[in-house]
């Protein structure tokens, strides 16, 4: 399977940090709960983040860089 680039996958304001860090945020929260249920998973965590946010079931906000705080 061809994995998404991550220039198909960011918005134009958004940054790569940002899409890294949600990412790997719900790729942790996927692993966890499989962990809970006792489930063995045979996709990868982060390709299932990554699929995720591509179905748009997640969404990625990003502050205001404009605003002073």
């Amino acid at each position: 399977m061809l994995k998404p680039s991550a220039d198909l996958i960011v918005r134009p304001n958004q940054s790569r940090y940002s899409l890294v860090v949600a990412v790997s945020k719900r790729a942790r929260e996927i692993a966890a709960d499989a962990e809970n249920r006792g489930e063995i998973l045979i996709e990868k965590p982060v390709d299932m983040a990554v699929h995720e946010l591509m179905e748009h079931k997640y969404v990625i906000v990003e502050p205001d860089s404009n605003s002073k705080e």
